[in-house]
């Protein structure tokens, strides 16, 4: 489909269980890999990052059985052992799968290139694999522009003490810790300067313990020499994912409640709420759901850095609120699947608003709305939360909403049935 038209209707009312949560699924999809025994993911995300990864790991000499239906996936542990003496991987557009393999293949022993995307090609690594080569690795971007592709020639890592720049990605240092505990020697790992997306950091650990392994974190972070250990593991709704039908509540006015996700959850973009109840809405937390009422909406300053995958959301809320909405902190977006302040500044005009695009934010006054076709930069992102905007106003067209399948394949049905039915999926 080269495009599809939003419908406004009334207020969105109803209950949803969005599909689990794509980062933790490829954490635990890591940690699997590596431990010791058969590990059972229950919940798992089926979407384009996670067959990446799956395959990567198949092409890395894993047993993985994946069932899309049941959103189970059976990984039989390495123990640390990778198989495969060499790989070429493609990871398409996957930004963790790129990280996350990348400090993998340091554990293996043979020559590893990870290919992806043209836009993979422009997100910097540079500072990840100058990270792994202080630890014993031989990892190189094969045009020696800091850009994938990159090619490891692998002999074990050795460990020891590096220091890791935070402000591009926090995946860089997620990846880091996750294969750190099969180093040769346990692994210190210092942070250069401010740590973007930290929430995702705090993800990365907990995972980790879920699987047997424990980081002392201070102001540096300690890895022991350690053997993750295979279990049953259920993970969570995606709450980036959610992020979407919270907002489809404030801008319609309506009641949506999100099942599978609590104030406790290990993914900070439930922090996203936080948002709409300082903009009006009401927010209610349970035990294993969060709802979200719609309110009449004033604009608010935030600094979105530790909930930056929510930016476009909160982009598409600001358009129905009383007065601007300024977002701050959020500069390493510009190196995400777009430059997202960039893309989303050129969209909400297209929709009726002024933007002032700042280095490390924008501000959005509310104008009086329009129709308008959305470019969606082959971006998940651009696609789902600009589509709320036809939730209340006409002439709203999504260009290339196939792009959801990145993380979400079946949104816009979820949508459309939570819209007519109530409930979904």
């Amino acid at each position: 489909m080269e495009s599809i038209e939003i419908r406004p209707g009334g207020p969105v009312r109803g209950v949803v269980r969005p599909p689990g949560s794509k980062s933790i699924t490829n954490r635990a999809l890591v940690c699997a890999a590596l431990a010791d025994g058969e590990s059972l993911l229950t919940g798992a995300l089926d979407s384009d990052d996670t067959r990446v990864m799956i395959e990567a790991l198949r092409r890395l000499g894993l047993d993985v059985m994946h069932d899309p239906a049941a959103a189970t996936i059976r990984v039989a542990g390495c123990g640390g052992r990778l198989p495969a003496s060499s790989a070429d991987l493609a990871v398409e557009n996957s930004g963790t799968t790129m990280r996350f393999l990348t400090a993998l293949v340091t554990l293996g022993h043979g020559t590893y290139r990870i290919d992806g995307s043209p836009r993979m090609r422009e997100r910097p690594i540079e500072d990840l694999l100058a990270a792994l080569r202080q630890l014993g690795a031989d990892a190189q971007s094969e045009q020696g522009n800091g850009c994938p592709p990159v090619v490891i020639r692998a002999a074990g890592l050795a460990g020891g003490q590096a220091r890791i720049a935070g402000a591009i990605s926090s995946q860089f240092l997620s990846g880091l810790l996750m294969a750190a505990p099969y180093a040769q020697n346990p692994v210190e790992l210092r942070v250069v300067g401010h740590l973007v997306s930290k929430p995702y950091v705090r993800m990365t650990l907990a995972v980790m313990r879920a699987f047997g392994v424990a980081v002392d974190e201070d102001e540096r972070f300690l890895v022991p020499r350690a053997t993750y250990r295979a279990r049953r593991y259920a993970i969570e709704p995606d709450a980036s994912a959610a992020s979407y039908f919270f907002a489809a509540a404030a801008i319609t006015q309506g009641d949506v409640t999100v099942e599978g996700l609590s104030r406790d959850s290990l993914q900070g973009d439930v922090a996203f709420c936080e948002c709409l109840a300082r903009m009006g809405c009401e927010v209610h937390y349970g035990r294993n759901a969060i709802r979200v009422t719609g309110r009449p909406l004033r604009g608010i300053e935030v600094d979105m850095d530790p909930i930056s995958d929510t930016v476009q959301t909160l982009g598409a809320v600001a358009l129905f609120a009383q007065g601007p909405t300024t977002v701050v902190g959020v500069a390493h977006i510009r190196h995400k699947e777009t430059d997202r302040i960039a893309a989303l500044a050129t969209e909400l005009r297209k929709l009726g608003a002024e933007v002032d695009q700042r280095p490390d934010g924008l501000r959005i006054v509310p104008g009086p709305l329009r129709g308008a076709t959305i470019d969606t930069y082959n971006d998940h992102r651009m696609a789902m939360s600009l589509a709320l905007v036809g939730l209340k106003v006409p002439g709203v067209t999504i260009r290339d909403p196939g792009c959801t399948a990145k993380t979400y394949p079946a949104f816009f049905n979820d949508l459309d049935t939570l819209r007519t039915t109530g409930r979904a999926p």
